[in-house]
């Protein structure tokens, strides 16, 4: 009996122990950085750059694991439905927290109350990419051309996409209603696949993340015609804006990238996440590789991050509603 209660004495002072003595702890095991889209986009780029530095200062392996569907749905699922306990991150996505919201008519989690943002890695922007052999056949060598191909033979380029709900997705929803033009969309599970069916020549064009395409276009296997930023882009200096080459003058739709966690994680885990992740993204090494790639690097802390997402969920909403873009 007096085991019993003994038993029962250390389980509960091991309850009543307060968060910053488990945080303080963390991490004690390996910590998963679900990736809710395929190997090969942005997404996944920007995570397996920062894991091993956040493996580095916290002593424990951050392993990267791909869950990509649904237009990141699926993976930001599985990390809103994990504990909170600081070993489940996210590498979430605009798609993911603040334009699927608007563009599902119904979500498997809430955005807004399921995560605790932690930071913002990193933004980019898009660029509009076309395969160089298919757009050289239609005649197609600009944005002012492709506008007025895609015009004249409607419904007869082919536009991929990492997925329905994505930026790269509602970049190119935004074009079509903008230039008032209708090409066929294939929403793909990440960038990596979609960018080997435009490479092959199955596609045409494609609104991609920057870091994504840009070993493409230096290597000349894709033609970059814009980037869907406001300014142009350091990595690609030559390539004009949207906005600019179209001129389609108010375009802009670039893409964003942030480490969140359950809700209900520990205060000091975020804090501690986020500190180690804007170090690691101020030193030189990894901020020059990741602006070479066309990122541009952040480390916000948790509450700007948290208002930054609100604000891009009320832009964003806007733009799905301007499209009329809707995903069943």
């Amino acid at each position: 009996m007096r085991s019993r209660i003994r038993l029962v004495a250390l389980a509960l002072s091991f309850s009543l122990l307060p968060a910053a003595s488990f945080a303080q702890a963390w991490p004690n095991r390996p910590v998963r950085i679900v990736v809710p889209f395929t190997a090969g986009g942005t997404t996944d780029i920007l995570a397996r750059a920062l894991a091993p530095e956040l493996g580095k200062a916290f002593g424990q392996n951050f392993i990267v694991e791909n869950k990509p569907g649904a237009g990141g749905n699926i993976g930001a699922d599985i990390v809103a439905k994990s504990a909170p306990d600081g070993y489940t991150l996210l590498m979430g996505t605009v798609g993911t927290q603040a334009i699927n919201p608007a563009l599902y008519p119904k979500m498997p989690y809430d955005a807004a109350k399921d995560f605790a943002p932690i930071t913002l890695v990193a933004g980019v922007p898009n660029v509009l990419v076309v395969n160089p052999a298919n757009a050289a056949a239609r005649g197609i060598t600009d944005v002012r051309s492709l506008i007025a191909y895609a015009r004249a033979h409607p419904g007869k380029l082919n536009m991929a996409s990492s997925g329905n709900g994505t930026s790269i997705h509602l970049s190119g929803e935004l074009f079509k209603t903008m230039t008032g033009t209708y090409m066929v969309h294939f929403p793909y599970r990440g960038s990596g696949p979609a960018l080997l069916d435009l490479i092959g020549g199955t596609m045409d064009l494609m609104f991609d993340n920057l870091p994504s395409s840009l070993p493409q276009i230096k290597s000349g296997k894709l033609l970059a015609l814009a980037v869907t930023s406001a300014e142009r882009c350091t990595a690609l200096p030559d390539v004009p804006t949207i906005a600019e080459a179209g001129p389609l003058k108010g375009f802009e739709a670039s893409s964003w990238f942030g480490l969140l966690a359950p809700a209900g994680v520990p205060a000091e885990i975020v804090i501690r996440v986020q500190q180690e992740t804007a170090k690691a993204l101020a030193s030189p090494v990894l901020k020059e590789r990741l602006l070479s790639q066309g990122a541009i690097p952040s480390g916000m802390p948790p509450a700007d991050f948290s208002r930054f997402i609100a604000a891009e969920t009320q832009k964003w909403a806007q733009v799905v509603r301007a499209s009329g873009a809707k995903i069943d």
